[in-house]
């Protein structure tokens, strides 16, 4: 853990190219045979290159294609990258997902019945540290001291600061997501030093106040909402981190801060997001590409079929959840793997006119009685790797392995939803205004409008509007859903009709590994 964290990660930052994530990130490797840490900054791209790798760490395994020369050892590059560790952990844990494979202990994700020698959950935890690492790295290197002694211009230096604070927000990133799967965990800054040494352990209530002070050190730094390039942070992307992180903060720390979570929803509401005209197009191929559906996109996860060939990311998402009768083409892709479907609480929690309702059900059955078989379940068939016109005529992407489908870690319609549960949690607001955003969401999915909001309906539609998303399982905990036996769903506790599942289950356990080889670290109760 130590070594991941202070490891020096200069050389590996700069000889990967994420050219899919922006222009100003579209830029040439440095062949790390003729460059060393001492001189890589000679050349003031370096900078660049090394942003683009914070970011590209969250869209891919490795440095090299198909998730070759992976960032973490232990585990495939592929298997191992960020976005699929995440929605594994968000996803296969809930009623959104299920997955036929017998790879290691997958199939104790949807179970609740893991262990701290879990090779994925570890795999997610040193993946979260990697890119904390990163971002630590870059701010070591580019602090004024640094810049001095380099004699950088002002022109660089401008850039610089906005590089700054948006490694900084990615670093924010990683620690509510370790904040929210592991509770406490180790913390390291770019103030403590490289080298052999622990890092202490921080609490749940004090990792949520640095992040929280992080983001509003950060947010008047920033580009205005939807002035940066497309698949860089801006200030709706700190806004949107502070609502998800004040929306859960009576799981975090035990206090209510819904007031808090309609303050930021506001700011993103009226910085100029607006609605795709079709829920569908949020997840094809051209998402980045058509300006209607772009100006719902807060932050994405960028992809390219020629520049991120991964096999995590949205790869994984779409090519898992082929099989069966499914027609691989039909989604963009040369072949399914035969992985993931969901349970029938998901399906019936939609209506015949809801358009959100995207099942394949040929050859499948509602109930699962043989979680390996693919066909036990009904296939989602949300995200593909097609293009499509206005006449609906649908182009695949530029690969047919790699898809160029961006994943949407935040939008628009996610804040919607989030103003109307704050509401009425009780954190002010405007309960017609939460009504109104809401019905927008239905009336775009053809679904009938709502007159009144409950906790219950919220979740629902929640599950409706953010499936396969990567929210589920923190929407549960919050809820009160996710272990116990107050909502059982297929296959929860490893049987057909669900059982209550232990309350422990609602953070994953430090691995063995960290705790064993780092004496401040305590681990998860009842692990």
């Amino acid at each position: 853990m130590k070594r991941l964290i202070y490891i020096m990660v200069l050389v590996t930052g700069l000889t990967f190219v994420f050219n899919s994530c922006s222009k100003i990130l579209d830029t040439t490797p440095i062949d790390p045979d003729e460059i060393t840490s001492g001189t890589v900054f000679d050349n003031p791209e370096s900078y660049t290159q090394f942003m683009a790798k914070c970011y590209a760490g969250l869209a891919v395994g490795g440095n090299q294609g198909g998730d070759g020369q992976a960032d973490i050892s232990g585990i495939d590059g592929g298997f191992s990258q960020y976005l699929r560790q995440y929605w594994y952990h968000q996803e296969l844990t809930t009623d959104e997902a299920v997955i036929g494979w017998d790879d290691a202990t997958i199939k104790d994700f949807h179970y609740q019945e893991w262990g701290t020698d879990d090779t994925f959950i570890a795999a997610m935890y040193y993946r979260i540290f990697y890119q904390i690492s990163l971002a630590n790295e870059f701010l070591r290197q580019t602090s004024n001291d640094r810049l001095d002694e380099r004699g950088v211009s002002q022109e660089w230096r401008d850039k610089i600061v906005y590089y700054r604070a948006e490694a900084r927000w990615l670093r924010a990133l990683s620690y509510w997501h370790a904040l929210d799967l592991f509770g406490s965990v180790p913390f390291a800054t770019e103030d403590d030093p490289i080298g052999d040494f622990f890092p202490p352990q921080i609490s749940k209530a004090d990792l949520f106040v640095y992040i929280e002070a992080e983001l509003k050190a950060i947010e008047d730094i920033m580009m205005p909402p939807r002035t940066n390039e497309y698949g860089r942070a801006d200030q709706a992307a700190a806004w949107t981190l502070l609502a998800k992180l004040y929306m859960n903060a009576e799981v975090y720390i035990g206090t209510p801060k819904y007031h808090e979570c309609i303050t930021y929803c506001d700011k993103v509401i009226n910085s100029g997001y607006e609605l795709a005209p079709k829920f569908q197009q949020l997840f094809w191929a051209n998402n980045d590409q058509v300006a209607e559906t772009m100006q719902e996109i807060i932050f994405p996860i960028r992809y390219s079929g020629e520049h991120t060939q991964t096999w995590g990311g949205t790869t994984f998402i779409i090519h898992a959840g082929v099989g069966g009768d499914m027609v691989p083409g039909d989604y963009g892709i040369n072949g399914g793997w035969g992985g993931t479907r969901t349970t029938k609480q998901l399906v019936e929690k939609f209506s015949d006119d809801d358009n959100r309702s995207m099942f394949f059900t040929d050859g499948q059955t509602l109930d699962i009685d043989n979680i390996s078989d693919f066909q036990n379940g009904y296939a989602i068939t949300k995200f593909r790797n097609m293009s499509y016109d206005t006449s609906g005529v649908g182009t695949p992407g530029f690969s047919l392995e790699f898809p160029d489908t961006d994943f949407p870690m935040f939008r628009l319609g996610d804040i919607y939803l989030m103003y109307a549960e704050a509401v009425k949690r009780g954190g002010g607001g405007d309960m017609n205004n939460a009504i109104i955003y809401v019905n927008k969401l239905r009336k775009r999915a053809g679904a009938l409008e709502i007159l009144e909001i409950t906790l219950p309906f919220i979740l629902d539609e929640r599950a409706r509007e953010l499936c396969w998303e990567g929210h589920r399982r923190t929407d549960l905990i919050r809820h009160g859903k996710f272990t116990g036996g107050e909502y059982i769903w297929s296959w929860k506790g490893n049987t057909k009709d669900g059982r209550a599942t232990d309350a422990k289950y609602d953070l994953f356990p430090l691995p063995d590994a960290d705790v064993n080889g780092n004496p401040n670290l305590t681990q998860n109760p009842n692990y």
